[in-house]
């Protein structure tokens, strides 16, 4: 695997609210209203808020009805997680146009590393114009800084579709005023330091190193040392593989869950069975689904044991089918192998063997042959017909379309 690219010099990106803005960008006129997103893995609460909702009180986590007693105009929104990882997908591509070195962080939040840009650009004030260019939003929010952690304070701290830099060395001075908030902090631990008084970064770095570490022990002692300005985490570019994709389209929309995973289980031995994975055990997969009329489930999964064995990979995925389903019925079900380990000595041998070399071969022939019909005809049209739920005397039922990528 080749070294991952880093970089100490770093532009935070961030979007706020990103799925909520997503739907705002493909739904004219929607950010005049109070609106809400449902929660993916259960309708009956809600995921994020509109600041007009949240002048109502409304607030995340809060069950629809609740929210409807406090503002009975609020519009209620079916999440659809495979548009925003997608739109979010374009994010990080666009910002690629500027910098090899970028690193995705959360949904609507990446870090772009800026080292060796100042020959191409000059200033860093220059560096973060250049990457406002990239976006296509208008609710961004730039930071730039040494390291990851300024970076994104100084990001939380800019007004919309603004830029906040740091210059080299005068990051203490930028912390100090900052609030504790900005702290990676879990609930209990922001409690504490506020009953002892600290409400700033600069008071928390104020105090001894070793007694923050004796009260929190060593995630106190790493609070301390970003809130001190000590820690400079550089960016750590992506090196991503091309991912392994196995689709199928059902005749008719699909809610069983049995039906589900017995199709879980096609798609895994098909994507298993790519040239491309040969010698090499799967370390990440996404499974999604399109929902039948609008909405969409997305389930990512990483491996703690990369495999090759198909039932270790299907059983977290069927977990997650089990304890948060699709909210609706399944038009389309989508596996993607997206990342890998090396395997064992007896994968990498049967790798090498000669017939392994000789279906290669033949692979890039179809491979070949399946592009010239996707150029003449502009999509993709070639399908196996596989059975999916034989016992049903249904035909449309019996059978279901896997999509024939060679």
């Amino acid at each position: 695997m080749s070294q991952r690219p880093t970089s100490v010099l770093a532009t935070c990106v961030w979007i706020p609210l990103f799925p909520l803005r997503c739907e705002e960008a493909r739904h004219e006129g929607l950010a005049g209203y109070s609106i809400a997103l449902l929660a993916p893995d259960t309708t009956r609460k809600l995921w994020q808020v509109s600041p007009h909702a949240r002048h109502t009180g409304v607030k995340p986590g809060m069950t629809v009805s609740q929210a409807i007693g406090l503002c009975p105009t609020l519009r209620l929104i079916e999440p659809d997680p495979v548009h925003y990882d997608e739109q979010f997908a374009r994010l990080l591509s666009a910002l690629t146009a500027v910098s090899p070195v970028v690193e995705p962080a959360d949904l609507g939040l990446a870090y772009v590393g800026t080292d060796g840009l100042e020959g191409i650009y000059g200033s860093p004030e220059k560096i973060v114009e250049a990457i406002s260019r990239t976006m296509e939003a208008s609710s961004f929010r730039l930071g730039w800084g040494a390291g990851k952690f300024t970076a994104w304070v100084a990001a939380s701290r800019a007004k919309r579709s603004e830029a906040i830099v740091v210059p080299i060395g005068e990051e203490q001075k930028f912390l100090a005023s900052q609030p504790i908030a900005v702290l990676p902090l879990d609930p209990d631990i922001h409690r504490r330091l506020r009953q002892l008084g600290i409400r700033t970064l600069g008071a928390l770095a104020a105090l001894p190193e070793e007694a923050i570490a004796a009260q929190f022990g060593s995630v106190g002692r790493r609070l301390w040392l970003l809130a001190a300005g000590r820690i400079t985490e550089p960016v750590v570019g992506r090196v991503s593989p091309e991912p392994i994709v196995a689709a199928l389209t059902f005749f008719t929309p699909v809610g069983e869950r049995e039906l589900l995973s017995h199709s879980l289980d096609q798609l895994i031995a098909r994507a298993l069975r790519h040239p491309r994975r040969i010698g090499w055990r799967v370390h990440a997969l996404r499974l999604r689904a399109d929902l039948d009329g609008s909405g969409s489930w997305l389930a990512t999964i990483l491996l703690k044991d990369p495999s090759a064995d198909a039932a270790r990979i299907a059983a977290p995925l069927k977990i997650r089918l089990d304890q948060s389903p699709p909210t609706g019925a399944v038009e389309r079900l989508v596996l993607e192998f997206t990342a890998f380990a090396p395997g064992t000595a007896e994968l990498q041998l049967f790798a090498r063997d000669a017939q392994a070399a000789a279906r290669a071969g033949q692979q890039r022939a179809l491979q070949s042959a399946a592009r010239e019909i996707r150029m003449r005809i502009k999509r993709s049209s070639l399908y196996h017909i596989i059975e999916v739920q034989p016992w049903s005397r249904l035909p449309e039922r019996r059978y279901a379309l896997i999509d024939y990528e060679p």
